[in-house]
């Protein structure tokens, strides 16, 4: 199958959506499947990342993003000079990843190559826009975004969506395209080991001393202040304990505020982003636990990454993190409230046989998130996609 993917968003910027983007291609291309995806160009190199990779990038030159700073917006002009030479390549469908410009372009690219759609639903969007738009009230931002949502979603051919949950809330919002969930699987071999003292060593960190671990893109809708705000309770128990707060994002600076204000300046290691060269695998496992909270992930590939590689949870449970996790099987699921969680936390930091049950049932439960298992979960949506569209234009063929 020729697959042509699209979106606003790829590596190096480091979000889910581009580690999303990367596994599936990884697979498609390992189970002999052509790729080609259009993603933009950043100021930051790519170059060397893009050519090792067993599929092919396309930069499409792109323009800075007000609302956004670390985002790009695909330049249309520069996409369509390359309508012919994609037009030769026969592609099969064409995958948007993202909204915003690359769902429009895509579209546009769709109709011109004659080719049927499928759109990933990666992003909670009614739980974020409001906070990059800070001056319009969250109401209207909520009805905005769930009006564009809709609006999108029923453009397409067929809707892949990573969670139950969010296809619930597609459904409340009007959207009647064709949708399966699938999840975006783990490289279980690139997460297979990590060396937590070789973190540890490299940024300073006295080996005895609980660590904690939480690793997102800094942003607002990620609840992190939530995570902060429960670490100064657990720090009145555990006093030496370290949250390491591995990424990058609009809400470091408040969240730096933040630490501080609650007197946790030497609790807390803003490490800013980490490669996926081993420098990430290191971060998790120098975690005794891998803490997070927020209420939009539409899945939450970081929980199994941590589980896949031996290091239990400790978690709220909403939207998507509520399929990933199971109490009990690699994780303590928490109330959304401070005190419960820092209860749990601080277990885990305090029970070392209740950490090592909980870290061996980690690692089986990742087994389930296999990622060839669920690409050709949707290697299926595309075949079922393309016979679709196939059909249609055998019908209208006999038609005329």
């Amino acid at each position: 199958m020729r697959i042509l993917m699209i979106s606003d968003v790829y590596f190096p910027r480091i979000t889910g959506v581009s580690t999303s983007i990367q596994t599936f291609a990884r697979m498609f291309a390992d189970k002999g499947h052509r790729v080609t995806l259009i993603a933009p160009e950043y100021r930051m190199p790519h170059a060397d990342a893009d050519n090792a990779e067993p599929f092919e990038i396309l930069r499409i030159p792109s323009r800075y993003l007000v609302i956004d700073p670390e985002d790009r917006m695909l330049k249309p002009r520069a996409l369509r000079r390359h309508d012919d030479s994609l037009a030769r390549q026969q592609f099969d469908l064409i995958h948007i990843q993202t909204p915003f410009f690359a769902h429009y372009l895509g579209l546009g690219l769709a109709k011109r190559l004659k080719l049927p759609v499928v759109e990933s639903y990666h992003t909670f969007f009614e739980e974020y826009l409001h906070h990059y738009v800070p001056f319009v009230p969250s109401s209207w931002m909520q009805r905005l975004a769930r009006g564009f949502s809709t609006a999108q979603c029923n453009d397409v051919d067929a809707l892949a969506v990573p969670s139950h949950a969010m296809l619930e809330i597609l459904k409340q919002y009007g959207v009647c395209t064709p949708a399966t969930v699938i999840p975006t699987g783990i490289e279980l071999d690139r997460f297979s080991q990590g060396h937590g003292e070789r973190f540890r060593t490299r940024w300073g960190i006295p080996i005895e001393r609980p660590v904690l671990v939480h690793v997102s893109r800094l942003a607002f809708e990620k609840n992190i202040d939530f995570i902060l705000r429960m670490l100064a309770r657990v720090k009145v128990q555990v006093p030496d304990v370290l949250l390491v707060i591995a990424g990058e994002g609009p809400a470091r600076g408040r969240l730096e505020r933040l630490a501080h204000q609650l007197g946790l300046t030497e609790n807390t290691l803003f490490t800013g982003y980490l490669q996926r060269d081993g420098s990430l695998e290191d971060c998790y496992c120098a975690g005794a636990a891998f803490v997070f909270a927020s209420r939009t992930e539409t899945q939450g590939l970081v929980l199994l990454e941590s589980m896949a590689l031996g290091v239990p949870v400790v978690s709220t449970a909403v939207m998507g993190t509520k399929e990933v996790l199971l109490d009990g099987r690699g994780s303590l699921i928490a109330e959304d409230d401070e005190s419960d969680f820092a209860a749990k936390t601080i277990r885990l930091l305090t029970e070392p046989d209740l950490r090592a049950r909980l870290a061996a049932e980690a690692v089986l439960h990742a087994q389930s998130w296999s990622a060839p298992v669920l690409a050709d979960r949707m290697l299926a949506l595309y075949a079922d996609v393309v016979a679709h569209h196939d059909d249609r234009l055998d019908r209208h063929a006999r038609a005329a």
